[in-house]
């Protein structure tokens, strides 16, 4: 991080001196990770003149790792001949992934000016669903015919591999391209020059695809699952149209990670970055919620009004309140992140939920007891009252406990049940149904065995 603070500051000196080729000796020795989080702290200008600098093939891998913005900034200033040569250099899934974020003007002038079957593929990507496999996919893989002879698919990689995102796994398809299988590339090496491709696929035990609109989460659970560098994608005749690898995977894994978090803190999902975001639109994303919380506190105000004379004859019990209140949410809040995270991964199932509920309500109980001796001596050394209070508190702990553990648990599952995103049955989300039932248990308990 230093050291990219430190070019922050040189580059521009190198520019306004115009010390072109210590630019290029300095750019050569980088990664181009590192050459785009730099451009992106430059200024547009000095951002434009770097892109130029940059050898095209180089300049194409810099343009794919840029901010959004920074993406866009260039498209404007560069000229048509530079476009052109920049989208010749790109791979498709990066362009396609570029002019899924940018005005339509920006893609209008792309589209413009890339080849007439470059638009036709892009175009098609475009309609795919915004979260399917075929958004995110790209179709520069290697395929072998399955008649091919191991030195036969050797050549075809060496004269094709070099516009390929990989070729690490080649895939075989026949005549129709329907997909047949995969061969690592290394099989291909260590066999016999004259093995068919066919006989190799089919040493294969087990073989992996995905469909054009299965969720991209479901692609991510794939590649997780059998561990794979790239994953092929087909249509609904089992025809190869792209692979989706494991750069784009590790993409939609934190992307989808960011939107459950942002769920769980009971905010509507936002693919900006915060410093980028505007204060209305952070607002806009955050004010639904706080307002449906709001409106659910009425009810919690509404039962503690109920039992003002209970509260007033009782100091303890008003001085409890927010303990209890707290506990119960908190307890719930472990529970739900635990579920919403097991469904995320796959480790829970919605036919496990008498399992989760059996399991919980043991937890719960070690819990509930643990919690509630110890509020008994709490309350006998820092509070005011009788040891009835003290024993009704410290049930209505106990209780409360048990029921957020259900109320954390059964939720999530729920919510998976009727097609909505377990993520949105969290923190907030679930304090609050747990304080309503909190109050209403509490307060049940100290009129039972107080008046």
């Amino acid at each position: 991080m230093e050291e990219l603070e430190m070019l922050v500051e040189k580059v521009p000196e190198l520019i306004s001196n115009g010390e072109i080729s210590s630019l290029r000796e300095l750019f050569s020795e980088m990664n181009a990770v590192d050459t785009a989080l730099l451009m992106d702290e430059l200024e547009a200008k000095e951002r434009l003149f770097v892109f130029r600098v940059l050898p095209k093939d180089i300049s194409a891998d810099v343009f794919a790792y840029l901010e959004s913005d920074s993406q866009e900034e260039l498209v404007r200033m560069i000229n048509d001949a530079e476009l052109e040569r920049l989208l010749d250099e790109m791979f498709l899934d990066d362009v396609v992934d570029f002019l899924e974020e940018v005005p339509a003007n920006v893609v209008t002038r792309v589209l413009s000016h890339s080849d007439p079957e470059t638009r036709k593929l892009i175009n098609r990507f475009l309609k795919y669903p915004e979260d399917s496999a075929g958004s995110i996919m790209t179709i520069e893989m290697v395929q072998l015919h399955t008649s091919f002879t191991a030195a036969q698919a050797i050549e075809h990689i060496r004269k094709t591999g070099v516009d390929k995102e990989t070729v690490y796994t080649c895939y075989c398809t026949d005549s129709h391209r329907h997909l047949l299988g995969s061969i690592p590339l290394l099989s291909l090496l260590l066999c016999d020059k004259e093995t068919l491709v066919g006989d190799i696929m089919e040493e294969e035990p087990q073989f992996i695809s995905v469909n054009t609109l299965d969720d991209r989460e479901y692609v991510a659970d794939i590649v997780s699952k059998y561990d794979l560098l790239s994953v092929p994608v087909v249509d609904n005749e089992n025809r190869l149209v792209g692979i989706i690898t494991i750069d784009d995977v590790v993409d939609v894994i934190e992307e989808e990670v960011t939107e459950d978090f942002e769920k769980m803190a009971a905010m509507t999902p936002s693919d900006d970055e915060y410093l980028k975001t505007g204060v209305f639109k952070l607002a806009r994303n955050r004010i639904l919620w706080l307002l449906i919380l709001m409106v659910s506190g009425t009810f919690t105000g509404m039962i503690i009004e109920g039992y003002e004379t209970l509260l007033s004859g009782f100091v303890a019990l008003t001085a409890s309140m927010p303990m209890l209140m707290g506990t119960g949410g908190n307890a719930g809040s472990q529970v739900s992140t635990l579920i919403i995270r097991g469904l995320a991964v796959g480790e829970i199932e919605i036919k496990d939920y008498f399992k989760i509920v059996l399991k919980e309500l043991r937890v719960a109980t070690v819990c509930g007891l643990v919690l509630g001796a110890a509020n008994i001596v709490r309350m006998y050394f820092f509070s005011e009252g009788t040891i009835e209070v003290f024993l009704v508190v410290s049930l209505a702990m106990f209780i409360a406990i048990v029921v957020a553990k259900l109320i954390g648990c059964s939720l999530p599952i729920f919510a998976k049940i009727i097609k909505l995103d377990p993520a949105l049955m969290a923190g907030p989300m679930i304090a609050t149904l747990v304080d309503i039932v909190t109050l209403v248990i509490y307060f049940a308990l100290a009129k039972a065995f107080l008046i």
